[in-house]
């Protein structure tokens, strides 16, 4: 039975628009992302969605309320699929995390896979977090089509594990604000079906995150 899950990428916030670095800061969404999120609400309302899940961080969680309220869905929480803890960077643009802490900065820019900044997280931590929670949720739903709302770190990881590349890999796709993308499970193996869709969205969307 195929399974499909439709990722959403939190609508925008002020603090996307300034390249400042949330990672589990609870930033709600500016003006412009809460009509993003009922933008890609509108988009989904005939596809069919049976279950929706959301990060429960302000951002994505508003971001499913929306969805939900034109899917006629009620979104569940899923904390397992928050933002990366990006420690000692938090707070900071990618400028000032640069300038304060060039070494971290240069293991951070370069996917250094082991590098957990301080007080923060590795992307192989977050990996297996994230990824066994997705797949938790696709055994859940087998046959089904549901709508996973997340966060770009969280959609860096899933694309990379869908595709089989690795977490060192150079970034080679789009993650933009409120950017719609599916992907589809059967009997273990993965697919991306679409990515980065922003067609919804009349005045397009921020991918702010470095590559």
């Amino acid at each position: 039975m195929l399974t499909r899950i439709c990722l959403v990428r939190h609508g925008e916030t002020e603090w996307n628009a300034e390249r400042r670095i949330q990672g589990q800061i609870d930033i709600g969404l500016n003006a412009a992302g809460l009509r993003q999120a009922e933008a890609a609400g509108r988009w989904l309302k005939a596809a069919g969605i049976s279950a929706l899940y959301a990060s429960d961080l302000k951002r994505a969680w508003a971001t499913g309320q929306a969805i939900g309220q034109a899917v006629g869905v009620q979104p569940v929480p899923v904390p397992e699929l928050r933002e990366r803890r990006y420690g000692i960077f938090e707070g900071l643009t990618y400028a000032e995390a640069e300038s304060r802490y060039p070494e971290g900065y240069a293991a951070f820019e370069g996917r250094n896979a082991d590098y957990a900044f301080e007080h923060g997280e590795s992307l192989k931590v977050m990996y297996e977090r994230v990824t066994g929670k997705l797949k938790e949720l696709a055994q859940r739903h087998l046959g089904e089509s549901i709508v996973v709302v997340v966060h770009g770190g969280v959609l860096d990881v899933i694309n990379r594990f869908v595709r089989g590349n690795p977490l060192e890999m150079p970034r080679d796709f789009l993650i933009p604000n409120a950017g719609i993308n599916w992907i589809s499970a059967v009997d273990g193996r993965w697919t991306v079906e679409t990515w980065g869709e922003t067609a919804h969205l009349a005045d397009g969307a921020l991918d702010e995150l470095p590559s």
